[in-house]
């Protein structure tokens, strides 16, 4: 198992695209061209680009034949998807279980997704007695890509490890999910010596604890980390559970590898498990191309902010991620409390 490439797209056509008893459980319903075979591949490099993770093209280990596509999707209204697509010949084998389990240990072992999902037409008993020998449990239905679909979930602690370890490119690198602010040495190792990472010190703002950390670590060090906080703000003078990202550091030595993408990505999901609503980042000015990137917004109404002295109204631009489907504030966001 490897991330698809753009030189996947003839194998890919061949096993999945061109198969009319494989595309019927899919969102086209038909069997497609080699065009189409080649705009999925660029969709699947783009999401590795954004993400950090994405789908697999799963080869024979023996012959290394193309046997179709496994793997992670990011869903911005849903979460994160399991799904697979596999040729006709590789059907019945085994070979969705075992791809699908080295994905379910990518996601909760490599990192820390909170939860990961899978969506299935109801006709299609395979996939979901795949999925249910995976260890998902049935949670409902959605539209997803216009169709009604059954919705199943996996969860961490319910989901064994996985026997085979798929390479991700970034097989050294793990993230770490854990309570509070995090480690005062994992901070200072993480800062390398600047006094002012973030560019924030001359703002003289009192800055929130973090409720949650997630740390990237790699060869047994941390590299990268960001936290966050869930809370109930005020979008227009109305309540909206929301969680505030912030902290986002990555170390000098390890910047341009996708690892704050990444951190983001998952962060998000976590939220969406929490419950909240709506993200929100207070960022330099620097982050806007990358959170634009991955389905943020920017904000142009004012942000209250608390501090000891009172209310004051935050210097920093404000990025919003939607993930209920509610509108975005055209008059004004009140944070209830410190900034993060």
């Amino acid at each position: 198992m490897e991330p698809i490439r753009r030189e996947d797209s003839d194998d890919l056509f061949e096993a999945v695209v061109s198969q009319e008893s494989v595309m019927r459980w899919l969102a086209t319903g038909r069997a497609d061209s080699r065009s189409a075979a080649e705009a999925m591949c660029d969709e699947h490099v783009a999401h590795w680009t954004r993400h950090g993770y994405g789908d697999f093209a799963v080869r024979d280990a023996a012959t290394h034949a193309f046997l179709g596509r496994v793997g992670l999707r990011n869903r911005a209204r849903y979460g994160v998807d399991l799904g697979f697509a596999l040729h006709p010949r590789a059907q019945g084998r085994g070979v969705a279980g075992e791809a699908g389990r080295a994905c379910l240990d990518l996601a909760f072992r490599r990192l820390s997704l909170p939860a990961v999902f899978g969506f299935v037409l109801p006709g299609n008993t395979a996939s979901i007695a795949v999925l249910r020998r995976l260890g998902a449990q049935a949670d409902g239905a959605v539209q997803s890509s216009g169709l009604h679909c059954l919705r199943y979930r996996f969860d961490p602690a319910a989901t064994a490890a996985a026997e085979h370890v798929v390479d991700n490119g970034c097989a050294d690198l793990q993230l770490v999910h854990a309570p509070g602010p995090g480690s005062p040495d994992d901070n200072a190792a993480l800062r390398d010596g600047r006094s002012d990472p973030f560019g924030v010190n001359g703002l003289g703002l009192v800055w929130a604890d973090k409720q949650h950390t997630l740390t990237a670590v790699s060869e047994g060090r941390p590299v990268a980390s960001a936290g966050w906080l869930l809370r109930d703000m005020a979008f227009d003078g109305l309540p909206r559970r929301a969680v505030g990202l912030g902290g986002l550091l990555v170390h000098p030595a390890h910047r341009g590898k996708g690892i704050a993408r990444t951190l983001i990505s998952v962060a998000v999901e976590h939220a969406r498990a929490a419950g909240a609503e709506t993200m929100m980042l207070l960022c330099h000015p620097d982050l806007i191309p990358l959170c634009t990137q991955l389905g943020w917004s920017r904000l142009s109404v004012p942000v209250a902010v608390r501090q000891p002295d009172g209310p004051r109204i935050s210097p920093l631009t404000t990025m919003i991620y939607d993930l209920a489907g509610l509108p975005h504030p055209t008059i004004s966001v009140d944070l209830r409390g410190l900034p993060f």
